[in-house]
């Protein structure tokens, strides 16, 4: 019998605590509470030496079932197209105008919260839309 190994979506980006919540947002997911013996967030950055406070944040899905997402601070910027991207599924099960209906709507949610509208793929029957995140990491509707 094989084992199926637990996994986490890594993310490098300038500003880890504002992405992940922006993913929070997007994916229902939540901040985990903060590490055993801190009351807060803050209070456990505090205590990290200021070359280590900001360089790191994480989301988790609340039912579990999700993977962790951790997203780490690093120098450089992003440069070219990722090579991994998140699929957000909102029209599983649905053609045509109504998937396509589906996926404009949570594009239209997920502009407010920053996401950038790339282009909306249609053919009469399939969908999906890419957009980038507020740090402009590709991910699409679909």
């Amino acid at each position: 019998m094989s084992t199926i190994n637990q996994f986490q979506v890594t993310f490098d980006c300038a500003e880890p605590e504002r992405l992940a919540r922006f993913w929070c947002e997007v994916l229902g997911y939540v901040v985990p509470p903060p590490p055993e013996g801190f009351a807060t967030w803050d209070d456990f950055k505090r205590s990290q030496p200021s070359e280590q406070q900001d360089s790191w944040f994480a989301c988790i899905d609340p039912s579990g079932v999700g993977p962790r997402l951790f997203f780490q601070r690093v120098p450089e910027g992003k440069a070219v197209k990722n090579r991994v991207h998140l699929d957000v599924r909102v029209g599983t099960g649905l053609v045509g105008e109504e998937r396509l209906a589906a996926l404009e709507a949570e594009r239209a949610r997920l502009e407010p919260l920053g996401a950038v509208h790339v282009q909306t793929l249609y053919d009469g029957n399939d969908a999906c839309i890419p957009m980038l995140d507020i740090e402009g990491n590709e991910f699409c509707i679909d």
